[in-house]
C-alpha cells in the first residue's frame, strides 16, 4: 500500500510539473509574440512604414527619414527602426524593386542620363538608395 501511494504521489507530482512547464511555455510564446509585434507606437511605425512603401518607392534610409521627420511620422528613431525591421522581416519590402520603381518614376517625370539617375537615386537629398540598388535599377531599365 505504501509503495502504491508513493507511486501515485510521484505521478501527481510529474503531472503538476508538466502542467507548470506547459503554462510557462505558453507565457513565453505570448511574450515572444508581443516582442515581435512591438509596443503600440512601434506597431504604428510598422503600419506607417508599410503604408509608405505600398504608396510610393522608398529606400530604407529614405523611409527612416520619412518616419522620423517632423513633417512625416515624427517617430523616435528606435521606433522607426523597429517598424522598418519588422517590415523587412515579414517580407513586406524589396529594396531592389523599390529602387527600380523610383528610377522609373524619375524617368517618367524628368528623364536623366544613366549617371544622373544613379546620382539622384543615391543622393542624400534624393532617394538615398545604396549604389548597388541604384545600379540594379538603371540596369533593369536598360540604361
Amino acid at each position: 500500500m505504501e509503495a502504491e501511494a508513493a507511486a501515485e504521489a510521484e505521478e501527481a507530482r510529474l503531472e503538476e510539473e508538466q502542467r507548470i512547464a506547459e503554462a510557462v511555455a505558453a507565457q513565453e510564446a505570448l511574450a515572444a509574440e508581443d516582442a515581435r509585434q512591438g509596443t503600440l507606437v512601434q506597431q504604428n511605425a510598422y503600419r506607417q512604414a508599410k503604408a509608405y512603401v505600398d504608396g510610393m518607392p522608398f529606400s530604407r534610409a529614405g523611409l527612416l527619414r520619412q518616419l522620423t521627420s517632423e513633417y512625416g511620422g515624427k517617430f523616435l528613431v528606435e521606433d522607426a527602426e523597429f517598424g522598418v525591421a519588422r517590415l523587412e522581416a515579414e517580407g513586406g519590402v524589396d529594396w531592389m524593386a523599390e529602387a527600380v520603381e523610383a528610377a522609373q518614376s524619375y524617368q517618367e517625370v524628368f528623364p536623366m542620363s544613366r549617371q544622373g539617375l544613379i546620382d539622384q537615386l543615391t543622393s542624400e537629398y534624393g532617394s538615398q538608395f545604396t549604389l548597388e540598388q541604384a545600379t540594379h535599377a538603371v540596369n533593369t531599365l536598360g540604361m
